[in-house]
Formats: C-alpha cells, sequence, structure tokens
C-alpha cells in the first residue's frame, strides 16, 4: 500500500518514471513491474524463516540481477529490514542512491543495527514522530514524513449499505478480527481469536478482513462451521464495528485511524519468544501505545493471550463507559500525532507527496505544477 502511495505521488509528478522490484498488487495495479512478489517474502519468526531461506535467497539475486540488467536511477527500500538492507548494500555497491521509506523498527530491538542505515542508505524517510530524533542522533539522515494512514478518511460507505453487501445484521453490535497477515501468524493468532468470538456468542457479528497475502479457501479452513463474515478490505470493516481484536502490527494503526476501540493480541512460537523477548528495548508491544507513551489499548502478548482475557477486556470496552471513553480519547490523540504538521495554508500534505518531493529532490528534477 505505501509503496502504491509513492509511486502514485511520483508519476503525478512526473508520468515518464519507470518502477520495478519487490511488490503486490496494489504497486503492480500503481504501475510496478513486480518482478518479485511480496507474498513469496512474508515469513514471521526467528525459527520459521530457516526453511524459506534458499527460496528468499533465489528472489534476492533474481532482483538483483535484474537490477543490473535495467540500472535505476534511485532505490527506494519499504520496511522489511532483513531482506532490504541487503539489497541497499548491493545498491551502495554499484552507487545507486537508496532511500528507506518506512524504516526498520532497530529502536524496538537489535538498535546497534542502525550502523546498517549509516553505511548503505542515503535518506531515511520516517512515519513515526519518535523515530526522526532517535535515527538522527545516530547519525542518520532521517526525516519524519507522517503515517500514510493517518490522511486515510473514513469509508465512504454507509453502515447499511455495507450489511447488505455482506449480508451482516445492522441491528448487531460487530467486532472485527484481524489475526494477521502471513499464514504463521495466522495459525498462532486465529484460534484463540475464534474460541473468543464462540464465547461472546450471537449477540455479535464477526467480520474478519482477509489480508491481500492471505488466501479466503485458508481463512475458511480454520474457521470451520464458525459464523465468521469474510470481507476484502478491513477500512470498511472497522470503521463500523463497535470494537476489535487485532494482531500486532500495522493493522493496530488502522483500527486507531478509524477510531475503533480494540484489543491487541499475539503469539509466536515459544521458541522464537525465548529468542527475541530479551532483545526487546521498548515499554510496549502495541504501535498505538509506542506513540501515545502510555497504555491505551490492552497488550495479551503470549501466555497472556487467552480467551479469557480476549473476552474480558472486549466487555469492558463493548459498552458505552469510562473505559471505552478513554481509549477513544487515546486513539485520538495517537492520529494527531501521526501528522507531519500542516502544509502553508491548507491541510498537511499526504506523507506520500512529502515522500516523493524528498526523492524527487535527491533525483533533481522539477516537479509538474499540480
Amino acid at each position: 500500500m505505501y509503496g502504491a502511495q509513492l509511486i502514485e505521488a511520483l508519476r503525478h509528478r512526473d508520468p515518464q518514471f519507470e518502477f520495478f522490484g519487490v511488490g503486490g498488487e496494489r504497486m503492480r495495479a500503481a504501475g510496478c513491474d513486480t518482478i518479485v512478489d511480496a507474498k513469496d517474502l512474508s515469513v514471521v519468526g526467528i525459527t520459521e524463516i530457516l526453511s524459506h531461506l534458499p527460496k528468499i535467497y533465489r528472489l534476492y539475486r533474481h532482483l538483483i540481477k535484474e537490477v543490473d540488467k535495467r540500472k535505476p536511477d534511485l532505490a527506494i527500500v519499504i520496511d522489511s529490514p532483513a531482506f532490504n538492507w541487503r539489497v541497499a548494500r548491493q545498491m551502495k555497491k554499484r552507487g545507486i542512491p537508496v532511500v528507506y521509506y518506512v524504516a526498520p523498527q532497530f529502536w524496538a530491538w537489535r538498535q546497534g543495527r542502525v550502523r546498517l542505515l549509516r553505511d548503505y542508505i542515503d535518506k531515511a524517510l520516517v512515519i513515526f514522530p519518535f523515530e526522526e530524533r532517535f535515527y538522527r542522533d545516530r547519525g542518520v539522515d532521517a526525516t519524519f514524513v507522517g503515517h500514510p494512514l493517518a490522511e486515510l478518511p473514513p469509508p465512504a460507505i454507509d453502515r447499511n449499505d455495507y450489511a447488505a453487501q455482506f449480508h451482516l445484521d445492522p441491528a448487531k453490535r460487530w467486532i472485527t478480527l484481524m489475526p494477521g497477515s502471513r499464514v504463521k501468524e495466522v495459525r498462532m493468532n486465529l484460534p484463540t481469536i475464534l474460541e473468543a468470538a464462540a464465547q461472546l456468542g450471537d449477540t455479535y457479528e464477526f467480520l474478519l478482513p482477509v489480508a491481500p497475502t492471505l488466501d479466503s479457501t485458508f481463512l475458511k479452513g480454520l474457521i470451520g462451521q464458525q459464523c465468521i463474515v469474510l470481507v476484502p478490505e478491513s477500512l470498511p470493516a472497522l470503521w463500523h464495528s463497535r470494537a476489535g481484536i487485532i494482531a500486532s502490527g500495522t493493522a493496530t494503526v488502522e483500527a486507531a485511524m478509524m477510531r475503533t476501540p480494540f484489543v491487541m493480541v499475539y503469539r509466536v512460537s515459544p521458541v522464537t519468544y525465548r529468542l527475541g523477548k530479551p532483545r526487546v528495548k521498548v515499554p510496549h508491544f502495541a504501535m498505538v501505545n509506542l506513540i501515545a507513551g502510555e497504555k491505551v489499548v490492552p497488550e495479551l502478548v503470549q501466555t497472556d493471550f487467552t480467551v479469557a482475557n480476549v473476552v474480558g477486556h472486549l466487555q469492558e470496552i463493548l459498552p458505552d463507559g469510562p473505559a471505552r471513553h478513554s481509549m477513544l480519547e487515546g486513539l485520538t490523540e495517537v492520529k494527531a500525532k501521526l501528522r507531519a504538521g500542516e502544509g502553508s495554508g491548507g491541510p498537511a500534505p499526504h506523507p506520500a507527496d512529502r515522500a516523493a518531493e524528498i526523492i524527487l529532490g535527491m533525483l533533481k528534477v522539477e516537479t509538474v505544477p499540480g
């Protein structure tokens, strides 16, 4: 999504730009020649990645060969640090400037790896407000451009039309379930989420947005006979839902932007958790809580992620009352912090537009008035 937004912002300024690399459906639709599909790089966990390494290395080599063939003027790497710092290193060897958009969360763990950005990155475009100072203090040229999700408008479809489209009962309260975007994390998170939904009962409708990296047949196999409605997009589901059960990750920011109260959950394999937990350098797991600097939403991670805990926290925020009101206030403050400031004489430009202007400056390309 971020890549597609950036492509569109750059193309708006100069239609002659050409793009190729790693991406998914949205980047292809925006005009990127995706020679490596992002789905093939979607692996979670320290131990889980081992079996995928041969395939990932093969895709990496294929990408570098295309770079040597096409000789790009600039490389933009997005998130995925384990893969992208290696790509950045190869670009640097070839004298190709590198921009990191959505920089690695090295502030959360493995802070020593910031040197990789110093060595191989020409510019970091960060999407969380605290990241600019963190990276600049460590010698990285970083600029906070705002979070792309902070500028998302509410979905246009109203509740009754949405209900009719997906055969939902508009008289019931809806709860959105988001177990993750990768097969491994869905297998770890969804069973407990489904048990919690079953315990809450048919007083509610349960919506499960299908992430672009997942297959609906796979999800249906895990859901079985349980009454869960699969929907294609997350934002309308969150916007019209009373609450959510959301796996840690970008989905928590989406829920915050839609001002949907939620419970954050996450589980990895016991080995991955034991290896990773001592390296974590931040006080919270949920991105919403990190941005707020306090606990806005409950975090149920690993052994705390139980059916009883999920249901208990949901029952606090589903009805009107102090707990729900406090969370809504916190989510509103988080959204405000994710904006990069007001533009001169008007609303703040979209983060992709800010990023595009910086990139054009690096390429010394004049923008098309627009």
